[in-house]
Formats: C-alpha cells, sequence, structure tokens
C-alpha cells in the first residue's frame, strides 16, 4: 500500500512567517532560513516587473516572501539539493502560491538548458561565499552546501546570472563584507556594473558583516551607498 503523502515529515518543522499567514517548512536539524534571507528580500523590495528568478533559493523563504507583497506573475527558485528542493515546492504549495512560483531541482551551471538568455527581469541570490580550502567545511552536507564553494562558485552564479538577466535587468546579491573586492572584481568581470551597496551591521559598535549590491546589465558606472542597516538579529556567519 502507498503511503499517505506527508506535508510536515518527521524531519521537518511547520514555521509561522508572521507575515500574514505565511507558513514556511524547514529541517529541524538542518540548514534553516537566517536573517540573510529577510535581508535580501527586503533589498529586493516591491519591484515591479514580471519575472524573477533565485539561484539557490534554500527552503524557499524569499520567493514566497516577494510573492506575497508583490504582483508578480512568475517567480522561480532554483535549488541543487533534491529534498530541499521538494520541500520548498511544500511550502509553496502550503501558502497557496502554486500558480505564480515555480521550485526547480537543478545546479545552477544548467540553467542555460532550461531557459533561453535574457529571460527574467531581476536575478537574486545568496551564493556560497567559503572558497572550499578556506576553513573547515561543515560536516552537515546541507550548511556546507549553502556556505562553501562546493557545487558553484561566486563567479559561476555571477555568469548565470549575467546570462538570465534582462538588458537592463537587476541582479542583488547578499555577501560577507569581507569578500567585498572579490565580489566587486568578479561583477565587473562578468560585465555586471554595480550600482547599490549597502552594509550591515550588528550594532553600532561593531564592523560590517555583510553587504547588500544591486548590479545591472548594460548600464553605465556610477555606484549609489546606502544608508547603513544595524541589527542586533545578526550574529555568526552567514548562512548559518
Amino acid at each position: 500500500m502507498q503511503k499517505p503523502y506527508q506535508v510536515v515529515k518527521d524531519d521537518e518543522t511547520l514555521d509561522n512567517l508572521l507575515v500574514g499567514d505565511l507558513k514556511i517548512l524547514q529541517k529541524r536539524g538542518g540548514y534553516r532560513f537566517s536573517i540573510d534571507a529577510i535581508l535580501l528580500a527586503n533589498f529586493v523590495g516591491v519591484p515591479k516587473v514580471e519575472s524573477i528568478i533565485e539561484l539557490g533559493t534554500g527552503c524557499g523563504i524569499i520567493p514566497i516572501l516577494l510573492a506575497h507583497r508583490t504582483k508578480i506573475d512568475r517567480i522561480v527558485g532554483v535549488e541543487i539539493q533534491k529534498d530541499m528542493a521538494e520541500m520548498a515546492s511544500r511550502s509553496v504549495g502550503l501558502n497557496d502560491l502554486s500558480k505564480r512560483i515555480t521550485i526547480i531541482h537543478e545546479n545552477i551551471n544548467n540553467l542555460k538548458e532550461l531557459f533561453k538568455a535574457e529571460t527574467f527581469d531581476i536575478v537574486f541570490s545568496n551564493p556560497p561565499y567559503r572558497k572550499v580550502n578556506s576553513g573547515r567545511i561543515n560536516p552537515d552536507y546541507q550548511k556546507a552546501i549553502a556556505r562553501h564553494e562546493i557545487e558553484c562558485s561566486l563567479q559561476d552564479t555571477l555568469k548565470v546570472a549575467r546570462y538570465l538577466v534582462k538588458p537592463k535587468g537587476k541582479v542583488y546579491l547578499i555577501f560577507p563584507v569581507v569578500r567585498l573586492g572579490d565580489l566587486i572584481y568578479n561583477l565587473r568581470e562578468t560585465m555586471l556594473e554595480p550600482k547599490k551597496l549597502q552594509i550591515v551591521y550588528p550594532d553600532i559598535k561593531s564592523q560590517g558583516k555583510l553587504v547588500l549590491v544591486e548590479a545591472s546589465k548594460g548600464r553605465g558606472v556610477g555606484l549609489k551607498i546606502l544608508e547603513p542597516i544595524f541589527t542586533h538579529d545578526l550574529n555568526g556567519d552567514s548562512n548559518s
């Protein structure tokens, strides 16, 4: 006899996002969304566009938040880990957003086989930020994939973003401040021009931890530094 369909599996939790009636499924002991996702969703804002895509959607929280606050018809989340992608799809269904959000289980490096060039108005990502040979790799594979450049590098993410985004379209990223130089260099190497930058601080006495960057394809030079964000909720590493 076939087992009944489980909305919430034994290794998952169903959490209230405290935004409308939105709920999200997460792994009990694996990767769980952090403040990075909230910051990136807020940075993207409420764009009046037709299509957006997230490279590395995790549990799918950002597509769900953006679907709630915008009228965007086509929202795509791409996730390399099969169990995470399947769980994100169930979260989309729980929030009755399946007509607007599509979750795809795929390596972002294969997206050229699925989408034509310049398909999306906006591409956004919280890419892996640690090089494989820098520090101890987390024994939890879900967390390791999110933090370390195991399956894709920063360069991979930016090349795919440039391929997918329309001319004059926007790319939004969140990354550790300590690698801001690498990020700016690689953006320009990929012909994505940084247009806005915002640094996130734990508090007014601390050094910046994260940076939010808006880049664009086909626009001229001119970078705007936005006022800083201070949050006491940020502790430890990105993607924690």
